[in-house]
């Protein structure tokens, strides 16, 4: 099955033709595209990317690198390799570039990270494995319309030095809103640390004689150093009111963030 998390890197070009098109060959990426490890300066370690076939003619894909970037207003940043300050891309190198995989079968792309025997290493290095087609667009047809999708995975490579790094979360903004029928706390907030996190986002709420009203969760998301993220917290069920809101950006162990504000919930 698919999940949310696992479409995070795919990537969808659309090409308009004219006439119709029909995809003989389909290589796909098998397994987590996020591979994470924790190491020493100095070591190396290897890993694999596995890609399947699953259409009927032999499809042709090539292997580059690029760092990454993402904001919480949504943009993306897919940039040429040493582009960003913690990438990791210069430490490795990979196999094939470019494969022919066979209809109905498998091939695999390795790839080593050599890790600088460098003192000063700390905390989270990134970047990522980009898998694309080389697709060939044939002659179109006298009538009608087509598109040609071209999916491309991107596949997060981490190196985490150790247990080093500081960790620091920042809350930019918080927002109270409805959409669709629903109302929502939104929370941006960015990594201002040197380690990779994935914080949680708990809200309690606090009538005005000091009762907890209850705690309200939001999914826990990667988050790099110097990116940041939007969290929604689904506030729906809660009565109309004026609230102190404690809201927690949990982690994991010790590493607990916090911030405190006050809601005015009112009537639709």
């Amino acid at each position: 099955m698919i999940t949310r998390k696992s479409i995070l890197f795919l990537f969808v070009s659309f090409f308009v033709l004219f006439g119709s098109l029909v995809v003989k060959a389909q290589v796909i990426v098998i397994g987590e595209l996020t591979q994470e490890k924790n190491v020493s300066p100095g070591d190396s370690y290897n890993g694999t990317v596995m890609l399947q076939n699953v259409g009927t003619d032999s499809g042709e894909v090539k292997v580059y690198l690029q760092d990454y970037l993402f904001s919480f207003n949504g943009t993306s940043q897919y940039l040429k390799q040493g582009t960003v300050q913690r990438s990791n891309n210069a430490w490795i190198s990979f196999s094939p570039k470019q494969v022919s995989v066979p209809p109905k079968e498998r091939s695999i792309v390795n790839y080593t990270v050599n890790v600088p025997r460098v003192d000063t290493l700390r905390g989270t290095y990134w970047s990522m494995l980009i898998v694309e087609p080389v697709s060939e667009i044939g002659p179109a047809p006298e009538k009608g319309i087509a598109v040609h999708t071209v999916i491309r995975y991107g596949i997060q490579i981490i190196t985490n030095i150790g247990d080093t790094g500081s960790r620091k979360l920042k809350f930019l903004h918080t927002k109270l809103l409805k959409e669709k029928g629903k109302r929502f706390l939104q929370v941006d907030i960015e990594n201002d640390g040197e380690r990779i996190l994935r914080p949680k986002l708990l809200t309690e709420l606090y009538d005005g004689s000091g009762n907890k009203i209850g705690t309200y969760e939001a999914e826990a998301h990667r988050i790099y150093p110097g990116t940041s993220i939007r969290q929604r917290v689904d506030l729906s069920e809660v009565p109309v009111g004026t609230y102190k809101a404690l809201v927690i950006a949990d982690c994991g162990g010790d590493d607990l963030f916090g911030a405190q504000y006050t809601l005015k919930i009112e009537n639709e």
